[in-house]
């Protein structure tokens, strides 16, 4: 009894603490979220992939009430329309929102998006690459592709590459990059990027968001002087379904979920950056830049180096079919 006890004052005490943080970093996130309702998003299109749940639905929300055009690019038509109708009661007649469907895990699917939003959009204001797997057991893409660096990176490598003459029509126009602070375990091994020689969960994501960020340098420096600005960020540890191939053991969950209550950030948190490099006015003609908490963070040395941000990029063009 006395161990249980002990166990659930432990508990308690984490979940007070975690509690008194969350006020806090609530009081301190005011301020950008405040920035972005100042930034006049009224009429702009904004295309959010992964849009119908966690991060990305939450930065739906938030762009709506501000008035903007949201286009939810999501693999599930259904749920993508049940998160509109959702959407639509939350925030009335703030915005607009639309659903097309995108699967980041067929460079059909990716090529078929682009081509309707091009035929039937005049102007894109603001790309935002949200959608991301996390952790799952190794499996590969339609294209064969091992599922996170063909998602996390490839699929969005092709779809920005597709839609860059509308945003640069459409200029000043804004690229928002989800990433993770998890790049810094991650390598660019271009002997094995499609991890056939050996795969490891955690590692095959972390270089995918290592890529996502690498990607951003590259294509800031290519988008020089176009109007168009790219920049990437890490969200933060949030609690969304992106966990969702991690096993956590059946007697430890309940400890898990009060910690993860108490200290991990809930979606409109961990939106918060993504939806201030969208709409902020303090970014404008900021490009190629790291942000975290809605400010700017340092990277890694392996996260800067150009050399390696254009090979990927050449590499990447020859898996995504864009060179022969």
């Amino acid at each position: 009894m006395a161990g249980g006890s002990s166990a659930l004052m432990v508990a308690a005490a984490v979940a007070l603490g975690g509690g008194l943080l969350l006020v806090a970093r609530r009081l301190m996130t005011g301020g950008s979220a405040r920035a972005a309702a100042s930034a006049l998003m009224r009429g702009k299109t904004v295309i959010i992939t992964g849009a119908n749940c966690g991060i990305g639905r939450a930065t739906a929300a938030e762009l709506l009430r501000l008035q903007a055009r949201v286009i939810l690019a999501c693999r599930d038509p259904e749920r993508a329309e049940e998160a509109a109708r959702e959407l639509r009661e939350e925030t009335g007649d703030s915005g607009e929102v639309v659903v097309k469907q995108l699967d980041l895990s067929s460079l059909k699917s990716v090529r078929r998006f682009c081509q309707e939003v091009v035929r039937e959009e005049p102007t894109l204001d603001v790309l935002i690459n949200n959608a991301g797997v996390f952790q799952c057991p190794y499996t590969k893409t339609e294209d064969g592709f091992e599922m996170q660096f063909g998602v996390n990176h490839l699929g969005h490598f092709l779809l920005t590459h597709l839609l860059l003459g509308l945003l640069k029509n459409s200029a000043p126009s804004r690229i928002v990059v989800v990433s993770s602070k998890l790049y810094k375990y991650g390598e660019i091994n271009f002997d094995d990027l499609n991890s056939e020689k050996t795969y490891g969960r955690g590692s095959a994501y972390s270089r995918s968001k290592l890529a996502n960020i690498l990607f951003t340098r590259e294509l800031a420096r290519r988008l020089e002087g176009s109007g168009v600005t790219v920049n990437v960020l890490h969200p933060g540890i949030v609690r969304t379904n992106l966990g969702r191939h991690i096993n956590i053991p059946v007697l430890v969950k309940p400890l898990f979920n009060v910690v993860s209550w108490a200290f991990f950030k809930s979606p409109v948190e961990g939106a918060q950056t993504s939806i201030y490099l969208a709409s902020s006015p303090e970014v404008d003609g900021v490009s190629g830049k790291y942000f975290g908490d809605c400010k700017e963070e340092e990277l890694l040395p392996k996260a800067m180096d150009d050399l390696v941000a254009r090979k990927l990029w050449d590499i990447s063009e020859v898996m995504v079919g864009l060179i022969k």
